[in-house]
């Protein structure tokens, strides 16, 4: 397919994985986007209605607080009960791993690539080869844990010249396309900044897109793009959730806004000095109010009230 990435996964023209979308052999625009109309109506069709939670993306413009919403939620997540597996594909957050209390980065997948490797050989390497991967099956090493918590990091550019994320975002596709989860095991991935990733298909191997939104211009027109992008590639569970809110002014503009676009609205989580401070410092974000809004937050997204209910 000349360097081209199917969506679907085909490996060739006419391969199983193959809808005949046509894509790979456009060489029109318009061509193009008779092809991307009949992947999504594809993708539409035979997504699932109320498929159970599992790996959920949490996606924004650059500096809404991703990194922070990803943080919330994974500890509120284990306050449920849940063993939460964190996946960091954000180039931009080098310190995400000591929010979570780490005082180390875990190895990053990215250095199974040979040309990322330094010409050192890598071990312990075929797991990642598997049609199926569960937890037990990554190596300690890629692997930080504690208490129902499991941290896993894709790799950040480091040097110049180094190459763009392209690699980055073909293994965290591959890896939550492949990934096993039990009951009670949720994924939740911190995506880089903006829409290159739904370009590359990362998030159709999810089944819940959280977009962060916050109270700017940039912020609301990115969120309804990242909306179109998700409902495109068949993701049902797409919803918005307002963050760094001042007041109850700011946030029924938001709402108005974003309900203009379609979007749905979860829930919202406050402007919290705590929150800002514990990021300016780098740790453990502790007991605040941002905490309490990101509680209700997953309590309406693990069990959904009706719609006529819903307050964000």
């Amino acid at each position: 397919m000349n360097g081209y990435h199917c969506p679907m996964g085909a490996a060739f023209y006419d391969d199983e994985e193959c809808i005949h979308c046509d894509m790979c052999i456009a060489t029109t625009k318009e061509e193009m986007v008779e092809a991307s109309r009949k992947i999504r109506e594809y993708l539409k069709e035979h997504s699932v209605e109320n498929a159970a939670i599992q790996k959920i993306s949490v996606c924004g413009k650059g500096g809404v607080g991703k990194s922070t919403m990803v943080n919330l939620i994974a500890n509120v997540l284990r306050e449920e009960g849940h063993s939460v597996l964190v996946l960091d594909t954000d180039d931009s957050n080098p310190g995400l791993y000591r929010t979570f209390g780490f005082d180390k980065q875990p190895r990053p997948l990215v250095r199974l690539l040979s040309r990322f490797s330094n010409g050192l050989p890598e071990s312990d390497t075929e797991w990642i080869t598997k049609a199926k991967i569960d937890l037990q099956d990554i190596p300690s090493d890629f692997l930080l844990n504690r208490e129902k918590l499991h941290f896993l990091m894709v790799g950040k550019i480091e040097d110049p010249f180094e190459g763009c994320s392209c690699s980055m975002a073909d293994i965290t596709r591959d890896l939550l396309g492949k990934l096993i989860l039990k009951e009670k095991e949720i994924a939740l991935v911190d995506m880089e900044a903006g829409v290159e990733s739904f370009g590359r298909g990362v998030e159709r191997n999810t089944d819940t897109v959280l977009v962060i939104v916050e109270p700017s211009f940039d912020s609301m027109a990115l969120a309804e793009r990242i909306h179109y992008m998700a409902q495109g590639m068949g993701i049902r569970r797409v919803q918005a959730i307002l963050n760094k809110v001042p007041s109850d002014v700011t946030k029924q503009r938001m709402m108005d806004e974003l309900n203009k676009k379609g979007i749905k609205i979860i829930g919202t989580v406050h402007y919290d000095p705590k929150i800002s401070e514990a990021g300016f410092e780098g740790r453990v974000p502790g007991e605040s109010k941002a905490m309490e809004d990101v509680r209700s937050i997953v309590k309406q997204l693990l069990d959904p009230p009706s719609p006529e209910s819903v307050k964000p």
